[in-house]
């Protein structure tokens, strides 16, 4: 398994437990990490996320994932002890979503 592969599923479990545990916002509660994607040189990592609700709440809960990027990054790093982490950016896994209704 290459680096950004291994790295990949490192960040999903810890930003599972980030999202899940650390992140005190109530418009998170109904949100699932997917998967994670990061990008060759590692410098980068697409987090995709199932979020539970209507519309109104999936706007909600990626407008706050949005803003806890940077938080979601530094716990990353510490936890992970990698000195440079790559820059988080939080996608709406909608796959996951259409299958479910099928």
């Amino acid at each position: 398994m290459r680096r950004p592969e291994r790295l990949a599923v490192s960040l999903r479990e810890q930003i599972t437990e980030i999202v899940g545990y650390e992140l005190d916002d109530p418009r998170l509660i109904a949100v699932t990490v997917t998967d994670v994607k990061v990008s060759p040189d590692s410098r980068d990592a697409k987090v995709f996320v199932v979020i539970e609700g209507d519309e109104e709440e999936i706007k909600g809960a990626m407008k706050a994932l949005h803003n806890a990027e940077k938080f979601v990054r530094s716990q990353v790093a510490m936890s992970l002890n990698i000195h440079h982490a790559p820059h988080i950016h939080f996608a709406r896994d909608t796959v996951e979503e259409r299958a479910g209704r099928l």
